[in-house]
C-alpha cells in the first residue's frame, strides 16, 4: 500500500487553473468511482474547493503518475496546464498534510474551520460512492480527531483575522452576550454578509439589514431570520441598534453626528457599537465626540486583524507540535498493519496444536485415563510443541552469533529483566 495526497491549492494555481480542475457535486460520485476502478487504485477521495482540489488515493503502487493521468483525462487537460501547478505527497507527507489542510494550517486565512466541514463532505462522498476503505477511512477519522484537538488546545481559530469577525469580536467585548441586543448592517456586500453570518451564529437577538437595493436586503434577512429595510427607512431604525455595522460604496456619509446623536437621546443613552468599514466612510468622524458610543473604523480594524493573525500564527506553531506527534502516531498504525499477517499466522499454527493436543488428551480421558495426569501431558506437550521451532531457531542464532535475533526474541517475550 502507498498513501497518497495529491492536488492544487491557492498558492500553486490561479483561479484559472483551479476552476478547470474543480469538481462538482453533480459529477464527484461519478469521478471517484472512475477514478477507484483504475488499475493499482484501492482506496481514494476527493476534496474539492473553491481554493483547492485534492485527491488522496491509497494506491498498491509508489507512483503519483497513475493519478496525474487520471486527473488530465477527467478535465481534458494537457500536461502542460496542468503538471506545473500540482503537489504530490506520499506516505508519511500525505498524512502530514491531510491533517495541517484539516487544522487550517494550509488555508489562504490561517486557522479558517470551513475546511475541516469540507473535509467532512468529501469523506462522506466518498464513503457514498463505496471508495473509502480500512486505510483511508482510519485516516480520515484520525484528521477529524486532530483537527479537533487543535481547535480545543490553541487558539487557532479565536483571534479575529477579517474585518466582520474583528467587528463581531468587538461586539462580544462590549455587550457579552448577543442574544438580547440588535444588530443594524448597513450594505449588503461580501463584508456585510460575513458580519451577518458571524452575528447569526453567535446568537444574535434580532438583526436588520438596510440596502439601497431592498431585494437584495431581503434576500440576506431571509438567510439569517433579519428584517430588510431600505437604505431611505434606515434613519428610523437607528436608535434600535445596539451595534452598527456599515460597508457601502456610498461616495458620502450617509450617517451624520445628528442624527446619531437623536438616536442616542432616544436609547436614554444606552450604549452603541458603530462599526464603519467602508472607503469613503459611512459615518462622519465627528460621531466619534458622543458619549455612548464606540466609533471604529476600518484603520482600527486593521490593528485588531493584525493583532489577530500574530496571535493565530502563535497557535499555528503549537498546532505543528501537535501534528508532528499524530503523524508519528498514525504512521506507527500503519507500519503495525504489516505484521497483522504474521500475528494471525502464529494464533493459528497455536490453535492447530492446541486442538491436536486437546484431541489427544480427550481420548486418553475417554479411555479412562488420570485426569490429573491427563492434563499435565496436555501442559507439557503443548508447550514443548509451541516451544520446538523457536528454541532451535535461537539456539541456531547463538551459534551463528545473531545476537539480534535472541535479542529480539527476549524483548518479544519480555525476558529483558531476568538473568541470563
Amino acid at each position: 500500500m502507498s498513501l497518497l495526497a495529491l492536488g492544487i491549492n491557492h498558492k500553486t494555481a490561479p483561479v484559472s487553473v483551479r476552476e478547470r480542475v474543480a469538481f462538482s457535486q453533480e459529477n464527484l460520485n461519478q469521478a471517484l468511482q472512475d477514478l477507484a476502478s483504475r488499475p493499482d487504485v484501492t482506496e481514494a477521495a476527493i476534496l474539492s474547493t473553491c481554493n483547492r482540489t485534492e485527491l488522496y488515493c491509497d494506491l498498491a503502487v509508489a507512483d503519483d503518475k497513475i493519478i496525474v493521468d487520471w486527473v488530465q483525462q477527467f478535465h481534458a487537460l494537457r500536461t502542460e496546464e496542468l503538471r506545473p501547478y500540482i503537489y504530490s505527497h506520499p506516505d508519511q507527507l500525505a498524512v502530514r498534510h491531510m491533517l495541517r489542510v484539516a487544522s487550517g494550517l494550509d488555508s489562504m486565512v490561517l486557522g479558517e474551520p470551513q475546511i475541516l466541514g469540507q473535509m467532512k463532505q468529501a469523506f462522506s462522498a466518498a464513503s457514498e460512492a463505496g471508495t473509502i476503505g480500512k486505510l483511508l477511512g482510519r485516516l480520515f477519522q484520525h484528521t477529524f480527531s486532530v483537527a479537533k484537538q487543535v481547535r480545543t488546545d490553541t487558539q487557532i481559530g479565536a483571534s479575529p483575522v477579517s474585518v466582520a469577525f474583528a467587528a463581531v469580536n468587538l461586539a462580544k467585548q462590549i455587550f457579552s452576550d448577543l442574544n438580547s441586543h440588535t444588530a443594524l448592517l448597513i450594505g449588503a456586500g461580501e463584508t456585510i454578509e460575513l458580519a451577518a453570518r458571524h452575528l447569526y451564529e453567535n446568537g444574535i437577538g434580532r438583526m436588520i439589514i438596510a440596502n439601497r437595493t431592498l431585494e437584495r436586503a431581503q434576500l440576506l434577512a431571509n438567510e439569517f431570520h433579519g428584517f430588510a429595510v431600505a437604505l431611505t427607512e434606515m434613519p428610523h431604525h437607528l436608535a434600535e441598534a445596539d451595534i452598527v455595522i456599515s460597508s457601502t460604496a456610498s461616495p458620502l456619509p450617509i450617517l451624520g453626528k445628528g442624527a446619531v446623536e437623536s438616536a442616542i437621546k432616544a436609547r436614554k443613552h444606552k450604549p452603541m457599537l458603530m462599526v464603519d468599514i467602508a472607503v469613503p466612510r459611512d459615518i462622519e468622524p465627528e460621531v466619534d465626540e458622543l458619549e455612548d458610543v464606540y466609533l471604529y473604523t476600518v484603520d482600527n480594524m486593521q490593528e485588531i486583524i493584525d493583532e489577530g493573525l500574530r496571535s493565530r500564527q502563535e497557535a499555528a506553531k503549537q498546532a505543528e507540535e501537535i501534528i508532528d506527534t499524530q503523524v508519528t502516531h498514525f504512521m506507527g498504525w500503519l507500519r503495525s498493519l504489516n505484521a497483522v499477517a504474521t500475528i494471525r499466522s502464529v494464533r493459528e499454527h497455536a490453535e492447530r496444536l492446541a486442538q491436536l493436543e486437546l484431541e489427544k488428551t480427550r481420548q486418553l480421558l475417554a479411555n479412562g485415563g488420570n485426569v490429573e495426569a491427563a492434563l499435565q501431558q496436555l501442559a507439557r506437550n503443548l508447550t514443548n510443541k509451541l516451544m520446538h521451532n523457536p528454541s532451535a531457531r535461537l539456539k541456531q542464532a547463538g551459534f551463528d552469533g545473531r545476537m539480534d535475533i535472541v535479542d529480539a526474541a527476549r524483548e518479544l517475550f519480555d525476558l529483558k529483566d531476568l538473568d541470563l
